[in-house]
C-alpha cells in the first residue's frame, strides 16, 4: 500500500511543514532572547527550552524529508514513523503548553496594577507566544498526517 498522504513523512508538504516549524519556532526563540530579562519568569524559560529542543527536531527531519523527495524514496517504515509520531505528539503538546503558559503570564503582567512589563519588551513577549502558537500548528497537523498514515503501514 503506497499511499501518499500529504503531509506524511518524505513529501513535499511534510517539508513545508517542518521547515515553517523551524522558522517559526527560530523566531520565537528569537524574539524571546531579545529581552535578558525573560529569565525571571518560569513560562519565559520554558518556552525557550521546548523551543531549543522543537528546532533541531524540525530541521532534522525537514532534512529528512529534503533528502527523501530529492532520491525518491519514501521512508515508510513503521517503527520509524511510530517514534516521529510519538515525538512529533510530545513535542506538539510541550510547545501548545509553553505557548499558553507564555501568553498567559504576558497578558498577566500587561494587565497588573504595577508596571512589571515595558511595553517594548511584553510585545517582544507577545510575538514569541505567536510565533510558538504557529509552530504548534504546524507541529500538530505533521502530527496528524503522520498518524493518519501509520495504520495503514
Amino acid at each position: 500500500m503506497d499511499e501518499e498522504v500529504p503531509g506524511s513523512l518524505g513529501t513535499r508538504a511534510s517539508f513545508s511543514l517542518r521547515l515553517g516549524q523551524t522558522i517559526f519556532s527560530s523566531a520565537s526563540l528569537l524574539f524571546m532572547s531579545l529581552g535578558v530579562q525573560f529569565y525571571g519568569y518560569t513560562a519565559f524559560c520554558y518556552l525557550a527550552t521546548v523551543m531549543g529542543l522543537v528546532i533541531p527536531w524540525s530541521f532534522t527531519l525537514a532534512l529528512v524529508d529534503g533528502y527523501s523527495i530529492l532520491v525518491k524514496c519514501s521512508i515508510r517504515q513503521p517503527g520509524i514513523l511510530l517514534v516521529i509520531v510519538a515525538g512529533d505528539w510530545i513535542l506538539s503538546i510541550l510547545t501548545l503548553a509553553a505557548a499558553c503558559s507564555t501568553a498567559s503570564v504576558v497578558d498577566l503582567l500587561l494587565h497588573a496594577d504595577g508596571p512589571y512589563c515595558s511595553q517594548k519588551l511584553c510585545s517582544r513577549y507577545q510575538i514569541s507566544a505567536a510565533m510558538a502558537f504557529l509552530s504548534w500548528f504546524l507541529s500538530l497537523a505533521s502530527t496528524l498526517f503522520n498518524l493518519w498514515l501509520l495504520p495503514s503501514l
